[in-house]
């Protein structure tokens, strides 16, 4: 869907060929390279205040324990998966599944109102670029200006220095962006141990670390805005998700056409002239290199650095500002004010029932899970009246604390446990154990040769933590 304004004419197209191209791309498919100048404004202050959070986060969060448990940790090969401090076990794979798929969900529903505001704020693809190695290059190269007086120039003494400490610099980071990364799958302290018997010691684990770290600089250093307008899926599904009512960055095209050059003194209005006075600084601020005044359009992530350069302008020259803002498409055509609507709440409130839900999941899983399992192959025995079945029995202590469980038949009631060791039995925080019992019955309450019993789990206090329905075996007996 795209917001486009009639009067916009593309010198020898019919005004939407823009989007038979990629804005970084020529007609000969050669890439252009991007030079976007360093935006300043409100919108930037705030997207660098939640920059700096959200890489505080990623660099703290993998020494942030809680109950002595990684606050993240996804460890794939150990099967090993901490999520806010909770161990996740494989019993607990549909949670996750359930997970994932209320997050797809959310995403969904959230661009549908708010349209990608989560590619300009909050995905790390942005937040990399744009805060940390686009920064370092402004520090390095200065602004557009002199990054492309710099590129043009021959390999001199200047360019080979500042290309040689920005491409140092960006390695570097890339070095240590991977390693956090590692932190997040095996946890900081292997990392560090890894890093102390160096890479002899555990070469596969050195080449994955090159990889992961020519990987990050191959993207920061050269693919840059390639990833959002030519690979991430995200930006694609914009196109069947927003609608008329979907926040984004829109150009008010009704006031700003019929765009023209500012000149003093004149009255804009009266002679037909739109706010727009044509200045391109919403462009050459574009970190994907597109016009926003041609519409939405999939290589937009909504990073507001054209608002912040146009209303710069339009202070400049007194006229008010808003000519590129957060707007839907319905309030450009109507020229209405933003009103948070029915639609918008109800959304909103679903998605917070969703976030809730997934807590639910995380959270309600149950302190103990317990197995009640036959060893194959085994088979009841009858001694003084009495019909044993030999039982497996596995427990899974999801908490930090220990446990100290007893076994009780619930049903039917009258059963005996016979115990290979202490009738109660201690679990240690996020502990497996095993161990066997046997359960009897008195023959002639055995009316079935296979019978379903359930078998509970109960803490010190009595509180029943779990239970487990399995079978229990007897000799075969005629029914009538």
């Amino acid at each position: 869907m795209s917001l486009q304004p009639n009067n916009i004419k593309i010198p020898g197209s019919d005004g939407e060929a823009f989007r038979d191209t990629v804005g970084t791309m020529d007609d000969t498919g050669k890439r252009k390279w991007i030079f976007p100048k360093k935006p300043t404004g409100k919108y930037t202050n705030y997207r660098n205040y939640v920059s700096y959070l959200l890489l505080i986060l990623f660099f703290g969060l993998p020494f942030v324990k809680i109950n002595n448990n990684p606050f993240l940790l996804i460890n794939v090969l150990d099967r090993k998966f901490f999520i806010f401090g909770q161990p996740f076990y494989l019993q607990d794979f549909f949670i996750l599944a359930l997970g994932a798929v209320t997050s797809v969900i959310f995403v969904m529903l959230f661009t549908v109102v708010f349209g990608r505001i989560f590619c300009g704020w909050l995905c790390p693809q942005t937040l990399f670029m744009e805060m940390v190695f686009r920064k370092i290059e402004y520090w390095i190269e200065g602004d557009r200006n002199r990054q492309m007086k710099l590129a043009k120039q021959e390999w001199n003494a200047e360019k080979i220095r500042k290309r040689m400490l920005k491409w140092g610099i960006f390695a570097l980071i890339s070095l240590v962006i991977s390693h956090f990364m590692f932190m997040y799958i095996v946890g900081y302290e292997q990392v560090f141990q890894i890093m102390r018997e160096g890479p002899f010691a555990h070469p596969v684990n050195f080449i994955v670390m090159i990889c992961f770290t020519g990987a990050f600089y191959f993207v920061f250093a050269w693919f840059r805005e390639q990833v959002c307008t030519l690979v991430c899926p995200y930006g694609r599904l914009q196109g069947v998700l927003i609608d008329k009512q979907t926040i984004n960055v829109y150009y008010d095209f009704k006031r700003g056409e019929n765009r023209a050059k500012w000149r003093n003194g004149e009255d804009r209005k009266a002679i037909g002239k739109g706010d727009c006075i044509d200045c391109n600084q919403c462009v050459v601020v574009c970190p994907t290199g597109i016009d926003i005044r041609n519409g939405q359009q999939l290589e937009c992530v909504n990073c507001t650095a054209c608002i912040d350069a146009c209303d710069e302008v339009m202070d400049r020259v007194g006229l008010p500002k808003g000519l590129i803002r957060y707007a839907t498409e319905a309030e450009i055509e109507n020229q209405t004010k933003f009103k948070f609507t029915s639609r918008m709440a109800a959304t909103t409130v679903f998605l917070a029932l969703l976030i809730g839900f997934l807590g639910f999941l995380m959270y309600d899983r149950g302190a103990m899970e317990t197995k009640f399992i036959r060893p194959a192959g085994s088979t009841f025995f009858v001694q003084d009246g009495k019909i044993t079945n030999t039982y497996i029995y596995t427990f899974l202590n999801k908490s930090n604390e220990k446990k100290v469980v007893t076994i009780k038949v619930l049903e039917p009631s009258n059963a005996e446990i016979t115990f290979f060791g202490p009738s109660t039995i201690t679990v240690k925080g996020d502990e497996i154990l095993k161990g066997n019992i046997n359960i009897s019955f008195p023959e002639k309450e055995i009316k079935l040769n296979k019978q379903n019993i359930e078998i509970g789990v109960f803490d010190e206090n009595g509180k029943m933590l779990d239970s487990y329905k399995t079978t229990f075996e007897g000799p075969f007996k005629l029914q009538f």
